[in-house]
């Protein structure tokens, strides 16, 4: 489950990032952005379902954390089990704090007037198209280069074994 979420997550970064690299900093000098484009890499990350990948973060740190204590306490299962559970209501609201920081990244990479243009075009109906189908297609291409390379790796293995018989040697 975790490692689901970790690739989930590495995909809504991987997603995030294609959209920064052709981005420069909105202030070479590292100023902070503005609360306004802030305001903006928010909605933009919530447009782009990237919020969604940070509700597992906090529950999951916590459920980390009592698994750090279980092996040398296992019959304190019960009572950590019950600890976790409250820090996850107690905690829940720290979502809000990565999505603000994740926002300052956006914010610092895009102006305000560029985070207000990709916030519009992700409200057309093509961005709203690019919102439902590009994680698809993503999660199709991955698929299709790991066939590929395990095709590949094939070629490459076949290849490698007539090159050494060539040399006389069986593999």
């Amino acid at each position: 489950m975790i490692a689901r979420f970790v690739a989930r997550f590495a995909l809504a970064l991987l997603i995030a990032a294609g959209c920064g690299f052709a981005a420069e900093r909105a202030d070479a000098q590292g100023a902070q952005p503005s609360p306004n484009s802030i305001a903006l890499a928010k909605e933009l990350i919530i447009l782009k379902g990237g919020h969604k990948m940070f509700d597992a973060i906090v529950p999951g740190t916590i459920e980390q954390a009592k698994n750090l204590f279980l092996p040398t306490n296992p019959n304190l299962n019960k009572p950590l089990t019950e600890v976790s559970t409250q820090l996850v209501a107690e905690f829940s609201g720290k979502t809000d704090e990565l999505l603000n920081e994740v926002a300052k990244s956006y914010a610092t990479r895009f102006s305000e007037q560029e985070l207000k243009e990709i916030v519009a075009f992700y409200k057309t109906a093509l961005g709203k198209k690019l919102l439902t189908e590009e994680p698809l297609a993503i999660e199709d291409g991955f698929g299709r280069a790991k066939d590929w390379a395990g095709a590949f790796s094939q070629t490459v293995v076949t290849r490698m074994r007539a090159e050494m018989k060539k040399k006389g040697y069986d593999l």
